[in-house]
């Protein structure tokens, strides 16, 4: 493993309060609200806090799930976080008995097989994984309540993926590699081998044979996921050390001499008002924690290793300047990503 990326980033408290501020005033603001929601029968006309009464918040059920884990990582990074009391009243709220079982109901409703897959579903074992392994009475108490849950999703991963044939490679919610790189930490860390394995395994089956990604093509106009390096991010994580770096130089060969340079410039946000335009934003930071960990995956002198360095670092900076917009639809989950940016490759602390 490299060290060309491996000196932290600067996470200070007075950021992680501000971060703090933005998922509190999401996560019990119920509206407005885009809910992914079928309808089987006119009883299912409901409001999102009766849909989903632990996740109603934040615009929609998958930024309430990132920030909910955003609140929970900044407790566990920061211990002295001026909120910290505040933080946690809603989260023991929101993630009590009662709560967690209608949102697990939901999931086993009819026609509902596909709802959050695989973008929603990552985010919330990404949640529990840092529940679960949280040294804390909160964090033990709040662990138990989501268990009926996380086994719903982890059994959802174990059912769709041997029927997906094809990987999804959009740059938005349903990319399969981002929905798999999560699911594989929480996998590892939370110690599932079956759900370990099988990750592994559709991992090469769906992209071992990539070569000359034609990531000149990214980004599209709304993405806040680049393809390219969500599917490169997983492989450095499925894969051994040195069949990933084999494998990288066929997919990306390019990059030792800065191609394609679109991928490697911080992407232009022209409107922070408008719901898709701003997803570029997070793009900037998504790019930034994938290159750092190819980087921090290849050796240190291979030439891509400076290449994605210099660029995350580019990345850094533009998307960390725009977290906070004015505009909700923007900061209801933008900090999520700048949270799991830095803190990703900070010492935990609690």
């Amino acid at each position: 493993m490299s060290s060309a990326s491996s000196s932290p980033l600067s996470f200070s408290l007075e950021q992680a309060a501000r971060f703090a501020e933005l998922a509190l005033s999401g996560i019990t603001r119920e509206y407005p609200n885009y809910p992914g929601h079928l309808l089987n029968d006119s009883t299912d006309v409901k409001n999102p806090r009766a849909l989903h009464p632990a996740f109603y918040g934040c615009f929609d059920w998958h930024s309430a799930v990132n920030s909910h884990w955003m609140l929970v990582r900044l407790l566990r990074c920061f211990p002295a976080l001026p909120q910290a009391q505040v933080v946690r009243a809603p989260l023991g709220k929101n993630l009590n008995v009662a709560n967690l079982r209608a949102e697990a109901d939901y999931f086993i409703q009819p026609n509902r097989q596909s709802f959050e897959r695989t973008y929603g579903w990552t985010w919330l074992l990404k949640l529990a994984e840092k529940l679960r392994t949280w040294q804390n009475p909160d964090g033990a108490d709040w662990a138990g309540v989501r268990k009926p849950l996380e086994e719903i999703i982890i059994q959802r991963y174990l059912d769709y993926l041997p029927r997906l044939t094809y990987p999804i490679r959009t740059g938005t919610h349903p990319n399969t590699a981002f929905g798999l790189a999560f699911a594989l930490d929480h996998a590892r860390n939370c110690e599932h081998p079956g759900l370990e394995s099988l990750i592994v395994k559709r991992s090469r089956d769906y992209y071992s044979k990539d070569v000359d990604y034609p990531a000149g093509w990214e980004p599209g106009g709304s993405d806040f996921l680049s393809p390219a390096l969500c599917e490169a991010d997983l492989m450095a994580r499925a894969l051994l050390a040195d069949e990933f770096t084999a494998w990288f130089v066929r997919f990306l060969p390019g990059i030792g001499q800065g191609e394609p340079r679109v991928l490697l410039t911080p992407a232009f946000v022209s409107d922070r008002s408008d719901p898709q335009m701003v997803h570029l934003d997070g793009l900037n930071l998504s790019r930034a924690w994938c290159m750092q960990r190819i980087a921090a995956f290849l050796p240190a002198q291979h030439p891509a290793t400076q290449v994605l360095a210099d660029s995350a670092r580019d990345h850094v900076r533009e998307g960390l300047a725009q977290i906070v917009s004015g505009h909700y639809v923007g900061e209801h989950w933008l900090a999520s990503f700048a949270v799991y940016l830095l803190s990703s490759s900070t010492i935990e602390i609690g």
